[in-house]
């Protein structure tokens, strides 16, 4: 899956590849240099992360698309977005998602909340899933307004990237 980043204070998204190996092994791309993670999640919502041989101790606070990262007593603030998030902030004056529209999983993890149940109306930008992957959760919100047509998404269960979680017509 493909983000972008931007530290606060630089001008430039920079992309981060993210290729999930299986477990908690991960493989990051970053500034043409990738990266081997294994990500734990500690007991107190901490993560444990070994990059390359190296241990990291990192605490994350995500605020809408901001996350403030604790990284060796030094807190950053990250903007992250997904390819489709970049598109819609860039083409946000007028731009309308037409047609049936799916919403996936954007990387393996469990769903904690379903926000709609299957017939509700949502408006462009509702809150629809929330998944959590590696202590971090992220809320998947409806590209249009519409119905939704098709929830597949359960509490409490696990899945895959890129699983159909929701459809909005």
């Amino acid at each position: 899956m493909r983000y972008f980043a931007k530290l606060q204070g630089q001008k430039e998204a920079v992309p981060v590849d993210i290729e999930h190996l299986g477990g908690t092994q991960y493989r990051l791309t970053l500034h043409d240099k990738t990266y081997t993670v294994d990500a734990l999640t500690l007991d107190h919502g901490a993560v444990s992360m070994l990059v390359d041989g190296t241990s990291y101790p990192v605490e994350f606070e995500e605020n809408g698309d901001e996350v403030g990262v604790l990284v060796r007593g030094q807190v950053s603030r990250v903007d992250v977005a997904d390819e489709r998030r970049l598109r819609l902030r860039a083409g946000s004056a007028g731009f309308t998602a037409e047609g049936k529209q799916v919403i996936n999983a954007p990387m393996p993890g469990k769903v904690v909340k379903v926000l709609i149940k299957l017939g509700d109306e949502v408006k462009e930008g509702q809150g629809l899933v929330v998944v959590e992957a590696m202590k971090m959760e992220n809320e998947l919100k409806s590209p249009k307004a519409g119905k939704v047509v098709e929830l597949l998404a359960k509490e409490g269960t696990t899945v895959e990237n890129n699983a159909k979680l929701v459809v909005v017509e």
